[in-house]
């Protein structure tokens, strides 16, 4: 590793709590003061997808993708109490509070409530790779996890949306929605999001261990791309807040009444998580894969499908929008949070699942 890629990582690194928040700045700002900027963004739309994030987002996830040892990738899916566990967390206890809170809070804001339970129901398969790298999570069990979380989705998103949206409102009182979403949808998302950067890294570390050694892989490769990461995340988190500055601003009580049971599902999702895994004897690198896992949400697909479903100026798809707007902030903070406990155990207070 060179000296100058240790001092621009490292400064990243330190700095990523401030420049992250000044991306966000940046992006409310010019969304609010030159709207145009909005149509310049939208001109690179295809269909749903905003190439610019796509991009934003396969970048962001390339770098520590390439980190993952691919060949060792089994020791994740033979281990059932990870799985098992990841699978309560993310399919039964995630959509179901989620629900619950958006019923809570917005039952008098049925768009805004439907558009809440979409983000709910759509697990995480981009960024958790980043908050779990940042947080030294385990990049084995996270793209295991995230792989296995994909193959859910694909299979049972329109199914969760149907039941959560369509049937269960009325056992509340609640006027219920029909979804129309279909498995060819969910799975185009996925690929988008997941499967570019995903076979990228795979193919980059298989192709490249062979040609060059896995000491010049580790030691010169992976550090020369690691800080496309965090520049990358910092450009989308710019692209997305300006795409929706103006509405920031000027409903700003909108945005709060949204935000609030997402700051909630968060953060207890990420408190819940680390607790049930700390408890079935997690590592602290597994508990902060499972717990980040957890608490974060696919909102590449929540927009996607607000937008296709309901349509771009709807309140679903409002809602769905601010989700992100939320989560980076929080999400960013839960790290910060997760490696406290790094500290506080030492990394040695939780055994290792067997």
């Amino acid at each position: 590793m060179t000296e100058n890629v240790t001092k621009k990582l490292s400064f990243l690194d330190r700095s990523l709590t401030l420049l992250i928040f000044l991306a966000m700045a940046i992006g409310i700002g010019s969304g609010y003061l030159y709207p145009k900027i909005v149509g310049f963004w939208n001109k690179f739309q295809v269909g749903t997808t905003n190439v610019p994030i796509a991009i934003g987002l396969i970048l962001m996830m390339y770098p520590p993708l390439a980190k993952v040892k691919y060949e060792e990738l089994g020791k994740v899916f033979h281990n059932t109490k990870v799985l098992l566990l990841s699978l309560v967390q993310n399919w039964v206890i995630g959509p179901v509070l989620m629900f619950f809170l958006a019923i809570i809070f917005l039952r008098n804001y049925p768009e805004y409530m439907v558009g809440l339970i979409l983000i709910g129901l759509a697990r995480c398969i981009a960024m958790v790779i980043v908050w779990n790298e940042l947080a030294k999570g385990d990049n084995e069990y996270c793209a295991g996890l995230v792989a296995f979380n994909s193959i859910f989705q694909v299979l049972f998103y329109s199914l969760y949306a149907w039941v959560f949206i369509t049937i269960l409102p009325r056992w509340f009182g609640l006027r219920g929605v029909a979804v129309n979403v279909t498995i060819t949808q969910i799975a185009q998302s996925v690929f988008i999001y997941l499967g570019i950067p995903f076979f990228a890294g795979m193919f980059t570390r298989l192709i490249l261990l062979r040609l060059k050694g896995r000491e010049w892989y580790e030691r010169k490769f992976i550090p020369r791309i690691s800080p496309i990461t965090l520049i990358a995340l910092l450009f989308t988190i710019l692209v997305m807040f300006s795409l929706k500055g103006e509405y920031i601003v000027k409903i700003p009580f909108d945005v709060v009444r949204i935000a609030i049971p997402l700051l909630v599902y968060f953060v207890v999702m990420f408190l819940v998580s680390f607790y049930m895994s700390k408890k079935f004897g997690a590592s602290y690198s597994q508990t902060a894969t499972l717990s980040f896992t957890a608490a974060s949400n696919n909102f590449e697909l929540a927009i996607a499908v607000a937008v296709a479903v309901f349509g771009i100026n709807s309140g679903q798809a409002f809602a769905a929008v601010i989700g992100p707007l939320v989560e980076v902030p929080v999400l960013i903070s839960l790290v910060n949070v997760a490696l406290y406990f790094k500290r506080r155990y030492n990394g040695t207070a939780l055994a290792s699942l067997r």
